[in-house]
């Protein structure tokens, strides 16, 4: 099932010389979406350290750019968990026009599983993997 991570508008400053949204802007909407996408998944990211004793970094963000957006343009960002590994996971997420349902853009992130005292990663406690677990979906 995808989850419903984020609405926002495109402004006139998000643009570029080319008159549409430049690829900078892209990445703090798929960013602040991954945050969302914790606390739908039942693993509030202010909470998970203090529960789990990990948290989680970004390891890898891979955009994928399908039709240009325009000023006064509504998204909505959903997301799925794409993939399970025994130390991160993966989320699909897709910016979609509000209005219409065009895909826009697609963000692929690769969430790694952090120890904060150790400074490494770690393995994916078993609680958390029950969580994303239940979210799983084929890509």
């Amino acid at each position: 099932m995808r989850l419903e991570l984020l609405r926002a508008v495109i402004h006139p400053w998000h643009h570029d010389h080319f008159g549409h949204m430049n690829v900078r802007h892209y990445a703090p909407f798929f960013d602040d979406a991954t945050y969302h996408m914790w606390t739908a998944l039942g693993l509030a990211y202010r909470d998970m350290q203090e529960i789990h004793g990990v948290h989680t970094v970004t390891g890898q963000a891979t955009t994928r750019f399908v039709k240009e957006l325009q000023a006064g343009d509504l998204i909505v960002i959903d997301g799925v968990v794409a993939r399970l590994g025994t130390k991160s996971c993966a989320f699909h997420l897709r910016m979609l026009h509000a209005d219409t349902g065009d895909l826009h853009a697609t963000c692929d992130v690769v969430e790694v599983v952090f120890d904060p005292k150790a400074r490494r990663s770690a393995e994916m406690p078993q609680a958390m993997r029950a969580k994303l677990a239940a979210h799983l979906v084929e890509t």
